[in-house]
């Protein structure tokens, strides 16, 4: 039986102090690849920011990755983030230092020693986004979708048990968003498991999954109309 890596049972979710989504109940197996899609301001961010530990979750129940959310405390933030991978729609590179040095920061960050244990990691993921020839280069010296691969590339450097990547095409164009799905869709076939949040439609018509949505203030499971 596959693992349930996320539980959520009638959770409230806030932003700030105003209820943006109400009792929600849902699970997430291994493995798993779900979108989650609803309009500007029906909570998408919220949702991830609460799995993340950005927003904490005051009122019902939820566990993601074997923590408990209700009681996670500041100190726990940094060793759930290890067991996650968080892709951002801005990439969220830093333009100082070239892209070798932008995932060596993080293994640092993380509790890495080892150089050769990094280099070879690095090595590894970039290989996995097929961006092996560009570690040398600065975010400014690659494109857009490079750079989201980059991001993606740098959710994978601690081998997270979930991924959540919060618009991670809705700063590229079509051509280019079909790439990094593709990205997305081989690291899940290799036993990974994805939350993605999009406004892109025709991207889950093309890969289409599992789908919840947010709206009024709820989140459900949208069954799926064949095309």
């Amino acid at each position: 039986m596959p693992e349930t890596i996320l539980q959520l049972t009638d959770a409230n979710i806030f932003q700030k102090d105003s209820l943006v989504l109400k009792d929600v109940t849902l699970s997430i197996d291994s493995g798993e690849f779900v979108y989650l899609i609803g309009k500007t301001g029906s909570g998408k961010s919220s949702f991830m920011k609460t799995l993340y530990g950005d927003i904490p979750l005051k009122k019902g129940n939820g566990t993601i990755v074997d923590f408990d959310l209700q009681k996670l405390k500041e100190k726990d933030i940094p060793f759930l983030r290890r067991k996650l991978g968080i892709v951002f729609q801005d990439f969220k590179l830093l333009p100082d230092r070239n892209i070798n040095n932008n995932l060596k920061f993080v293994l640092k960050a993380t509790g890495w020693k080892d150089a050769q244990k990094m280099t070879a990691k690095i090595e590894a993921v970039l290989d996995k986004v097929g961006m092996k020839t560009k570690g040398f280069k600065f975010p400014h010296e690659i494109s857009g979708g490079e750079q989201q691969r980059i991001a993606i590339a740098r959710a994978l450097l601690n081998d997270p048990e979930l991924i959540i990547a919060d618009e991670p095409t809705g700063n590229l164009d079509p051509q280019t968003s079909v790439e990094v799905m593709k990205v997305l869709q081989d690291i899940n076939k290799s036993g990974r498991t994805i939350l993605m949040a999009t406004h892109d439609y025709a991207l889950i018509l093309k890969f289409p999954s599992k789908t919840l949505k947010c709206d009024n203030g709820k989140v459900f499971e949208v069954v799926q109309r064949a095309v």
